[in-house]
């Protein structure tokens, strides 16, 4: 996942500003929030990505004790608007009860 962000940000365009922060030693929480926003901007409202990708990126081997983060993250960005969160396809509530594995979009 980390080389991902790297192409995204050799590349540019959605995501990059984004994936630049990701890649960085600063504070995890921030990365982990850029490597949600750059993995779905990057990959657009008919693609999507799972809150495993961003902490995979952002954690390395220690990415599982990242997941609630990137799962809270995950509600956070879409109460804001920036993202979808999906499950089997459908749209789920950013304030709802959800179990299982989970999708991130950018909005359609």
């Amino acid at each position: 996942m980390r080389a991902e962000l790297s192409r995204i940000v050799d590349h540019g365009g959605p995501g990059a500003d984004d994936a630049e922060v990701a890649l960085t030693d600063g504070p995890i929480v921030p990365r982990l929030r850029s490597a949600i926003l750059a993995l779905a901007r990057h990959r657009g409202p008919n693609s999507s990505t799972c809150p495993s990708d961003a902490a995979r990126a952002v954690g390395g081997d220690n990415w599982r004790e990242l997941m609630e983060d990137a799962r809270l993250l995950a509600r956070q960005l879409a109460r804001s608007g920036d993202v979808e969160i999906t499950q089997r396809g459908t749209v789920l509530d950013p304030d709802g009860t959800w179990r299982g594995p989970i999708r991130i979009r950018t909005k359609r």
